[in-house]
């Protein structure tokens, strides 16, 4: 069975692979705008895994889950029906309870979402709680533009 889609990091930035199918278009024949915003979800969820960070098993055994508290995002330019895209995700910042993750998507060199991206990190009863050290470990070493698989 072939793999389904998944990204790598190449220099610290987390490069995820997404093509655009007739259901993410509008009538205008361009990716309706809500879309990017699940391609960026998608990204960081990968980058998360690939990271060796097991957000199934944090949720599933009561550590705790990320939860998005803010979101800005500037659309550059349209993608269309069967374009290729790359998801660009970089940890920009580290908190105890909470980081920051930069998107870009694009089409080659083309920049056509640019968006920033906080998430807290949230106990099983939703209240805000520190987020497991070995993570915050990988988040700093992202930020320093280590290679996290070595």
């Amino acid at each position: 069975m072939p793999e389904p889609a998944a990204g790598r990091f190449i220099a610290a930035v987390h490069h995820y692979p997404v093509r655009v199918y007739f259901e993410d278009t509008d009538l205008s024949g361009v990716v309706y705008h809500a879309n990017y915003l699940r391609y960026m979800e998608r990204a960081r969820s990968d980058m998360l895994r690939v990271a060796g960070i097991n957000q199934r098993a944090a949720q599933e055994d009561g550590t705790g889950v990320y939860a998005v508290t803010s979101l800005h995002i500037d659309y550059k330019r349209p993608a269309r029906l069967d374009d290729d895209l790359m998801v660009e995700s970089r940890v920009t910042a580290i908190r105890p309870v909470a980081c920051t993750i930069h998107q870009r998507v694009r089409r080659g060199d083309e920049i056509l979402t640019d968006g920033e991206v906080s998430v807290a990190f949230l106990n099983d009863q939703g209240r805000p709680t520190r987020q497991p050290k070995p993570w915050t470990d990988i988040f700093s070493r992202l930020m320093r533009g280590e290679d996290i698989n070595s």
